[in-house]
């Protein structure tokens, strides 16, 4: 039956119910919509960072007080053989 219709039979009640189903209907399918583009939005979401990894050698013939990040000399800490 369309609102028109019930608009006719002048039952107010039968026309505010189907207003309401209407209405629900619509915040239905824009809750879906929401929740796929939330569900996108997290896939693509980047790993968090992860902190570099610190590295110092003092072992014999290593450089004294070398430090390294993830592989790479980064710094000299003068006066420093060992931590």
């Amino acid at each position: 039956m369309r609102i028109t219709e019930l608009r006719g039979a002048g039952d107010e009640a039968l026309v505010h119910e189907a207003w309401r189903l209407r209405i629900a209907r619509v915040l239905m399918r824009i809750s879906a919509v929401l929740t796929h583009l939330a569900i996108a939005l997290t896939k693509r979401r980047q790993a968090p960072a992860r902190l570099p990894e610190l590295e110092f050698y003092a072992e014999a013939g290593a450089p004294e007080g070398a430090l390294y990040a993830d592989g790479q000399r980064v710094a000299q800490l003068q006066g420093i053989t060992r931590l």
